[in-house]
């Protein structure tokens, strides 16, 4: 499917990396499992099914990599399991799974399991960081279709270069400002000057509501109402939620880390997100920057200190810019990404589509 860069849509100032993408960022991989089965009313336990898992992996060779970071909350009608240890410690300690709400639990535990089979001690903790957004307008969520055996096989498939957007993964069932969403993703790259560094962002986009939606500063949900593309009716105007994860090769700091988070909530702000009171928006970003750092656990490091690098606060305004165009991009790839859906039911969230976006951006408005 095209993409925003592809349609000459340019979202901000900076340049996007390579492959627009959060593996844009060195070292960074995304592996998603895509659950499609039945058609139909609901039936629990038998679907129809719309669902799936992404993982984002912070390391290209290591699957359990400690690395800094930090996160932010938006509005917290969510879960992104795992924050209170990043909010204490500064570490990001485990790959991050995206799923649907009610399979966070079985997502968090294969992600354990997987750190015990590559050789993690029997006795070592582990607080797997784990997002979800709802997809009952669509899928089975209280199916519980998402298994053990998904998660091991998402992080087997986990790779740099393209990553699958729209409706796949944990962003299969997803809804996005009343058009079908899911998984997207962007980047961007700072000036020379600044450094060149790297910010990467890939969202789970289930947010929204129609009328609010701007892309590129056109009234694009306005233009574009139900009596066009109708809203799959279920819940209150704007229900859902929004997980960030956002990835930068700059040697970020925890408490930077925490900023580049929160500078996110401006990119899904200047889509029209508004962090409602139904909606869970959270945010974590990780630099990859200080590679090797020993383990939080003092007791398991055999070091007392190690050196880190730091970025120059004076240079930290274009990786905000960065993290708020990447997460607006992000956005709108997921909805030219998704495609027509229709799940449980009969329930169908209709794609926002290229021309249609295309003609709407073109058109003049009051």
């Amino acid at each position: 499917m095209p993409r925003a860069r592809d349609l000459g849509i340019r979202i901000g100032t900076l340049t996007p990396g390579p492959g627009d993408a959060i593996t844009d960022v060195a070292g960074v991989r995304v592996g998603s499992v895509t659950l499609i089965d039945g058609d139909g009313p609901l039936r629990r336990g038998q679907g129809p099914v719309r669902t799936g898992v992404t993982v984002v992996v912070p390391d290209s060779e290591r699957l359990f990599e400690e690395c800094f970071a930090g996160c932010h909350r938006l509005n917290g009608n969510g879960e992104l399991t795992g924050l209170e240890w990043v909010r204490e410690s500064g570490r990001l300690t485990t790959p991050i799974g995206l799923t649907n709400t009610h399979s966070v639990g079985v997502v968090r535990d294969a992600l354990i399991a997987a750190e015990l089979e590559r050789g993690g001690s029997g006795e070592r903790w582990s607080l797997p960081v784990v997002g979800e957004t709802w997809d009952g307008t669509l899928n089975d969520v209280n199916g519980f279709h998402v298994r053990a055996e998904h998660v091991h096989e998402a992080l087997g498939r986990a790779s740099g270069g393209p990553v699958e957007e729209g409706g796949a993964g944990g962003g299969t069932g997803m809804i996005c400002h009343g058009f079908k969403g899911g998984i997207g993703t962007a980047s961007r790259v700072v000036p020379d000057e600044n450094g060149g560094f790297t910010v990467g962002v890939l969202v789970q986009a289930n947010h929204g509501r129609r009328e609010r939606l701007s892309i590129v500063g056109v009234p694009v949900g306005r233009l574009i109402g139900p009596d066009v593309v109708p809203v799959p009716g279920e819940g209150p105007p704007g229900a859902g939620s929004i997980i960030v994860i956002c990835a930068t090769d700059a040697p970020l700091l925890p408490h930077q880390c925490t900023r580049l988070a929160q500078r996110c909530a401006l990119g899904i702000a200047r889509t029209g997100g508004a962090g409602e009171n139904s909606s869970g928006d959270l945010m974590l970003a990780f630099s990859v920057a200080n590679r090797g750092l020993p383990p939080a656990d003092i007791e398991e490091s055999a070091a007392v200190s190690v050196p880190v690098d730091m970025l120059v606060d004076a240079h930290i305004d274009p990786l905000f810019y960065a993290a708020v165009e990447a997460t607006e991009a992000a956005i709108v790839n997921a909805l030219l990404a998704a495609e027509t859906m229709t799940g449980r039911d009969g329930i169908t969230a209709y794609a926002l589509g290229a021309e249609r976006l295309l003609d709407a951006i073109g058109r003049p408005t009051a």
